[in-house]
Protein backbone atom coordinates (compact mmCIF):
# COMPACT_ATOMS: atom_id res chain seq x y z
CA UNK A 1 0.00 0.00 0.00
CA UNK A 2 0.94 3.37 -1.11
CA UNK A 3 1.22 6.59 1.79
CA UNK A 4 1.26 10.13 2.49
CA UNK A 5 3.98 11.24 4.52
CA UNK A 6 4.45 14.65 6.20
CA UNK A 7 6.88 17.17 4.39
CA UNK A 8 7.55 19.33 7.73
CA UNK A 9 7.66 18.78 11.30
CA UNK A 10 4.54 20.44 13.41
CA UNK A 11 0.56 19.42 14.80
CA UNK A 12 -1.24 17.16 12.52
CA UNK A 13 -4.81 17.79 12.18
CA UNK A 14 -7.48 16.46 10.37
CA UNK A 15 -9.58 19.19 9.87
CA UNK A 16 -9.51 22.60 9.15
CA UNK A 17 -10.86 23.87 12.74
CA UNK A 18 -12.25 22.29 15.08
CA UNK A 19 -15.87 22.86 14.62
CA UNK A 20 -15.77 21.57 11.19
CA UNK A 21 -15.84 18.14 9.09
CA UNK A 22 -12.67 16.38 8.52
CA UNK A 23 -11.23 17.09 5.30
CA UNK A 24 -11.34 12.89 3.93
CA UNK A 25 -12.43 10.20 6.05
CA UNK A 26 -11.05 6.28 5.89
CA UNK A 27 -13.13 5.08 2.71
CA UNK A 28 -13.23 8.34 0.90
CA UNK A 29 -11.66 9.09 -2.38
CA UNK A 30 -8.60 11.27 -3.39
CA UNK A 31 -7.10 13.14 -5.78
CA UNK A 32 -3.80 14.35 -6.75
CA UNK A 33 -3.55 17.82 -5.20
CA UNK A 34 -6.48 17.42 -2.93
CA UNK A 35 -6.10 19.09 0.49
CA UNK A 36 -6.15 16.22 3.14
CA UNK A 37 -4.94 17.55 6.75
CA UNK A 38 -3.06 20.41 8.00
CA UNK A 39 0.07 20.63 9.79
CA UNK A 40 0.64 23.26 11.78
CA UNK A 41 4.08 24.49 12.62
CA UNK A 42 4.29 27.69 14.96
CA UNK A 43 0.83 28.65 14.46
CA UNK A 44 1.13 28.46 10.45
CA UNK A 45 -1.46 25.92 8.83
CA UNK A 46 0.08 24.04 6.12
CA UNK A 47 -2.10 22.05 4.25
CA UNK A 48 -0.71 18.31 2.92
CA UNK A 49 -2.12 17.57 0.08
CA UNK A 50 -2.39 13.99 -2.03
CA UNK A 51 0.47 13.15 -3.75
CA UNK A 52 -1.34 10.40 -5.72
CA UNK A 53 -5.10 9.36 -5.71
CA UNK A 54 -6.55 6.74 -4.44
CA UNK A 55 -9.23 5.31 -1.20
CA UNK A 56 -7.84 6.41 2.32
CA UNK A 57 -7.44 3.03 4.27
CA UNK A 58 -6.40 4.87 7.03
CA UNK A 59 -4.89 7.14 9.25
CA UNK A 60 -1.54 6.43 10.87
CA UNK A 61 -1.58 8.87 13.68
CA UNK A 62 -4.22 10.76 15.24
CA UNK A 63 -5.55 14.05 15.11
CA UNK A 64 -3.39 16.00 17.30
CA UNK A 65 -0.24 14.20 17.07
CA UNK A 66 3.20 15.43 16.26
CA UNK A 67 4.73 14.41 13.48
CA UNK A 68 8.10 14.62 11.96
CA UNK A 69 9.37 15.33 8.66
CA UNK A 70 9.22 12.31 6.30
CA UNK A 71 6.80 9.98 8.84
CA UNK A 72 4.03 8.07 7.18
CA UNK A 73 0.25 9.68 7.99
CA UNK A 74 -1.77 8.18 5.80
CA UNK A 75 -2.19 4.55 4.28
CA UNK A 76 -3.89 4.46 0.73
CA UNK A 77 -5.36 1.30 -1.27
CA UNK A 78 -5.65 1.44 -4.82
Amino acid sequence: MATIKAAIPGVFYRRPSPTDDPYVREGDTIVPGQTIALIEVMKNFNEVKAEQGGTVAGFLIEDGDEVTIGEDIVELKD
